[in-house]
């Protein structure tokens, strides 16, 4: 039997066939596959990244806790935020793999990669690769299924015809190659589909508008997470005049930094009532993080070496330091506040070669991408220094297979 150990270990073993990804990425058409190799040359890893089936059972196991606690009264304020019936697409739930287990590090409300990964799922699936690709069947089908179950959560039976993919200035985005890859799948689906900034949008009375056309729902890109910057998106979602997903109250569930602290606090897991059974889960599944303050800065600076700090709006490893490479100025801002600290948890390493000269060793984290509580997809991103970057030779994102 080969342990996944062994295969992340080996750069020349098990490989992806690069031909059939070629395949795939020139299907979406040439002038898609030439933006995507030169703008993202090092946007699919080289090699695939292979897990056991204890630790995928972990990572559900967490994800399964996670969702009942934040389901729990009082674990948002009443009124806190608006509270669409809506869930929000495309949860990520990040997580280090190593000797010590299954860790969870942090949750992202629109975790970007899905539209690329499914393509590079699909391109493997007559592969003749060990173990299985952990993805739902029919990938493309449930994705649509899961906008148009957001539009009926809140609207019922009446017709969904225009999306609004938005972000900031999206051309220029890292990302830009999968919004188009969204509005195509999207448009294969019958629906209108319009790539767009923020600041093109305008409220009417009757809904959110694109110019003259108007916009039935957002898929919300933007890293701005409360809409504060964007009055007329706020407006429309603040009144219903659009369904945007995901949306603020997703991010204050589940993506804010500080939910990772309340997640490891035992003390106020009890007070909400939590099973003790999902307590022990994330005890077990969570790197201990606490909320950042003044008094902390001493036990902060002599433990610095063991921690990892975020802010709490944080995305994209904006930010975010790992505690040994802290100056003293950094450490000095940090300690101002709006940021949490997390007891380090180290990635797992996959040898990748690289070009005909040589092999590197590449750290990885595992993203489980999550509707309503249910994994759709399950991929690695591989990189090089502090944080994912999507920068780096025979990294980006990385097929993950279970070998039994």
């Amino acid at each position: 039997m080969i342990e996944p150990e062994q295969l992340n270990a080996d750069s020349h073993a098990a490989g992806l066939d690069q031909e059939a990804l070629l395949q795939a990425l020139r299907a979406e058409g040439e002038a898609w596959h030439s933006m995507v190799t030169e703008r993202c040359p090092f946007l699919f890893a080289a090699m695939p990244v292979y897990i056991s089936p204890a630790q995928l059972r972990k990572m559900y196991e967490v994800i399964s806790a996670v969702e009942r606690v934040v389901g729990l009264p009082g674990w948002l304020p009443a009124g806190a935020e608006k509270q669409p019936h809506s869930k929000g697409v495309f949860f990520g739930y990040d997580f280090h793999l190593n000797e010590q287990g299954v860790h969870l590090i942090e949750i992202n409300s629109n975790a970007g990669g899905a539209f690329l990964n499914k393509l590079l799922a699909d391109s493997q699936r007559d592969a003749d690769l060990p173990g299985k690709t952990v993805a739902i069947e029919n990938l493309e089908p449930a994705f649509l299924a899961m906008f148009r179950n957001e539009w009926r959560l809140e609207r019922g039976s009446a017709p969904l015809n225009s999306i609004a993919i938005v972000d900031e200035n999206p051309k220029q985005q890292y990302l830009y190659p999968e919004f188009v890859l969204a509005r195509n799948m999207l448009e294969r689906d019958g629906l209108t589909v319009y790539i767009a900034d923020p600041v093109a949008l305008k409220t009417r009375e009757d809904g959110l508008y694109f110019g003259s056309e108007k916009i039935d729902m957002v898929y919300n890109r933007l890293t701005d997470f409360s809409l504060q910057q964007f009055p007329a998106l706020n407006k429309a979602y603040q009144s219903g005049r659009a369904v945007v997903t995901p949306h603020p109250h997703a991010y204050a569930k589940y993506a804010d930094k500080r939910n990772l602290a309340r997640l490891t606090d035992e003390t106020l897991l009890r007070a909400l009532n939590a099973d003790e059974a999902d307590i022990a889960t994330l005890q077990a599944g969570v790197p201990h993080t606490f909320i950042v303050n003044a008094e902390m800065e001493t036990a902060l600076w002599a433990d610095r070496k063991n921690l990892f700090f975020k802010p709490h709006s944080g995305y994209g490893s904006k930010g975010t330091y790992r505690g040994m490479n802290l100056t003293r100025r950094v450490f000095a801002e940090i300690m101002q506040g709006n940021y949490v600290a997390q007891m380090l948890a180290p990635p797992g390493e996959r040898m990748v070669r690289v070009n005909e000269a040589g092999e590197v060793s590449l750290k990885y984290d595992i993203r489980c991408y999550v509707y309503a509580g249910k994994i759709q997809l399950v991929v690695a991103r591989l990189y090089q220094g502090q944080t994912t970057n999507m920068r780096t030779p025979g990294g980006g994102f990385a097929l993950v297979r279970v070998v039994e």
